[in-house]
């Protein structure tokens, strides 16, 4: 086992199929789409990724199937650096998801099949891990995987002092304790707006749901918000963080995963949250410029070489 780690990640893997064309179809209806690809995805493998393309000490815990989709992942992350605490089960399938691209404007919608394998990432297992999480600068972790996972990762990563980040994707209803045991909470408009019960539709109601939150026990809000960047808030600042531009929109898919690696990547290198959020939002910028999820990752150099001639936000008093 090699320790420490900077950043961990549990999270899952899934092989995402993709299609492009003009629009969705309706229900009985045949569309003709213009592209097919095939790639590695999954939340959880997509952050690690982007984490360790920033340079971050990266370990990813999850469960695979016994199958072509599992050595899939398994490739990925051997070329892209991250270490693999992943347990096979046989007999049980990897995930895979569909995913559909618009061709007008590169903005996506998902399913998700997780996989069987996902369903057995239990308390046990994670207690397996628990010396991983503890040595750690930094967990995140999405609601991929069972609940009872996440929540209990959280705790062992709280109670040792790791900085700690749910990224919570898909949104879904959330015991109240688990909002507490969030350094950092990381929803798009659309999950914030389920958590919180705030429509997220402008920088004034992100900053309304952001608050939110930290009444909810988080201590700092950060909701992503596509072309408009991402809004930061504890109780000491409260401030929106324009998007970067990096180039013409080809994708969308792996932006939010993009920022979440860049991000807790930067929080372990010693970041304070509101440096690591501009980090995070310059690495989403140059994912959507590029095809694919976990393809669409950044390296540390190219997004410092995007943040050099930009204004940075950086003052948390």
């Amino acid at each position: 086992m090699e320790l420490p780690a900077d950043v961990v990640v549990l999270g899952i893997f899934v092989a995402d199929t993709t299609y492009q064309a003009d629009r969705l179809p309706h229900m009985g209806e045949t569309l003709i789409g213009s592209s097919f690809h095939l790639s590695p995805g999954g939340k959880g493998s997509n952050q690690a990724v982007a984490s360790a393309r920033s340079l971050a000490k990266t370990h990813i815990i999850t469960k695979l199937g016994d199958d072509n989709f599992s050595e899939m992942a398994l490739n990925l992350w051997k070329n892209s650096g991250v270490i693999s605490e992943a347990m096979k089960v046989t007999g049980k399938s990897t995930g895979a998801a569909f995913v559909f691209l618009s061709e007008k404007t590169g903005d996506n919608a998902i399913i998700v099949s997780p996989g069987e394998a996902v369903g057995e990432i239990c308390s046990e297992f994670i207690q397996t891990k628990k010396e991983i999480i503890q040595n750690s600068k930094v967990l995140i972790t999405q609601l991929e995987q069972p609940l009872e996972a996440a929540v209990l990762a959280l705790k062992i990563a709280r109670s040792s002092g790791v900085i700690t980040i749910l990224n919570p994707a898909p949104a879904m209803s959330l015991p109240a304790e688990i909002f507490t045991l969030c350094d950092y909470i990381t929803p798009n408009e659309v999950e914030a707006e389920q958590l919180s019960g705030i429509r997220v539709d402008s920088i004034e109601s992100a900053k309304l749901a952001a608050e939110k939150f930290c009444q909810m026990g988080v201590k700092n809000s950060i909701i992503t918000l596509g072309e408009q960047g991402a809004y930061f808030h504890n109780f000491k600042v409260s401030v929106h963080i324009p998007a970067y531009k990096a180039g013409k929109t080809k994708e969308t898919t792996g932006a939010g995963d993009a920022f979440n690696g860049a991000f807790a990547a930067a929080l372990a290198r010693g970041e304070s949250g509101l440096v690591a959020a501009n980090v995070g939002c310059a690495a989403a910028a140059i994912s959507v410029t590029r095809q694919g999820t976990s393809d669409s990752m950044p390296l540390l150099s190219e997004v410092e070489l995007l943040l050099k001639h930009t204004f940075v936000i950086d003052s948390e008093q």
